[in-house]
């Protein structure tokens, strides 16, 4: 089956999103199909820039390529997953969340415009209208498939996929910090942990790797760190290789992911695979599919005096946190997450 990938990328941005349509890739090539990724550049700023995307994805043509005819659509990302085609399966990873639940929050920009409100209402009625051609529609999480119910009526099936390399992470004896890796983000909440650092009992340690869209970020968390006085606790890694990311991983006491409303989160899966406990918060949304609290992780109210108990929790009890990373390496394997699952429902 010849198969290409829809998705939308935000130039000089890479993420989560990319790597999860280049590991889909890969995954139908090893399963004997053709795939290419088909990335649309997206801009959403000023609002209505969006509806120009919106349109744009409307008009490709996808059905056939140098007159070989193109057999299956896999969407994943608004706007590119409105491409018209016979035969599409929607994947999502989101919707456009600045339109549904991220509306009226501070990290929302698209109700500051004056046609914010008009393109929100544009964006709901395509979702409403063109997300039911699809032949099926799965999510990358149950937290994703709930939004889409809740705001469009749509409903849909999770379909858990595994991190990239996922055989190759492993578990080394914990030293003395916690590992948190990821896209330097308000919605990823690293300044929540440099505050929750000042409020523990215990010489915490955290170990933050990832670098911003925005260049001013790390220098924004830096100058918080200093402000509450835990710079000698935190280190700042930037980008960091695999290779080091998964060594990074294995030699941690445990593993700190508690963003805003996550959609999937490979954080917590790497974190399983390599018998990490792992601290997320209530409100993290896509970690609580798999982190359980005091099970194989610690799962606190999203404010800095609740994440440094839990912190502190786990730093004092170094066998508790030992048999929470392995109880989430068995709740892994007992799910089931694998490429050739995945490929097998996105093409049946």
């Amino acid at each position: 089956m010849r198969v290409i990938i829809a998705t939308v990328q935000v130039p000089f941005v890479r993420g989560g999103a990319e790597t999860h349509a280049e590991g889909l890739r890969d995954a139908l090539r090893a399963e004997g199909h053709e795939a290419d990724v088909t990335a649309v550049p997206f801009k959403w700023y000023p609002p209505e820039r969006i509806l120009d995307h919106m349109l744009a994805c409307r008009l490709l043509d996808l059905t056939a390529s140098f007159g070989v005819g193109i057999d299956r659509v896999i969407g994943l990302k608004f706007p590119a997953y409105l491409v018209k085609h016979p035969n599409k399966v929607l994947w999502l990873l989101h919707q456009h969340r600045s339109a549904y639940d991220l509306w009226g929050h501070p990290l929302d920009d698209m109700c500051t415009y004056p046609s914010g409100a008009q393109v929100r209402e544009a964006v709901w009625d395509a979702d409403r209208r063109l997300l039911p051609e699809a032949k099926a529609i799965y999510t990358n999480s149950a937290n994703v498939s709930n939004r889409l119910k809740r705001y469009c009526d749509v409903d849909s099936q999770p379909l858990y996929h595994p991190p990239r390399h996922a055989e190759q992470f492993y578990c080394a004896a914990p030293e003395d910090y916690f590992f948190y890796p990821s896209r330097l983000d308000p919605s990823k909440r690293q300044g929540l942990v440099v505050q929750a650092l000042a409020l523990t009992s215990r010489a915490v340690r955290v170990y933050f790797a990832g670098t911003g869209a925005q260049p001013a970020a790390l220098e924004e968390l830096k100058a918080l760190a200093i402000k509450h006085g835990v710079q000698d606790r935190v280190e700042w890694l930037g980008a960091v290789g695999e290779g080091q990311k998964r060594d990074l991983y294995a030699r941690s006491l445990g593993v700190i992911f508690p963003p805003l409303d996550e959609d999937y989160g490979y954080v917590t899966l790497e974190a399983m695979l390599s018998s990490k406990a792992v601290v997320t918060c209530t409100d993290s949304g896509g970690p609580l599919e798999f982190v359980v609290d005091r099970e194989t992780g610690a799962v606190a109210e999203p404010t800095p005096v609740a994440l440094a108990a839990a912190l502190d929790r786990l730093w004092g009890d170094r066998g508790g946190t030992k048999a929470l990373g392995e109880a989430g390496r068995a709740r892994y394997q007992a799910m089931d997450i694998s490429w050739p699952t995945v490929v097998r429902r996105l093409v049946a």
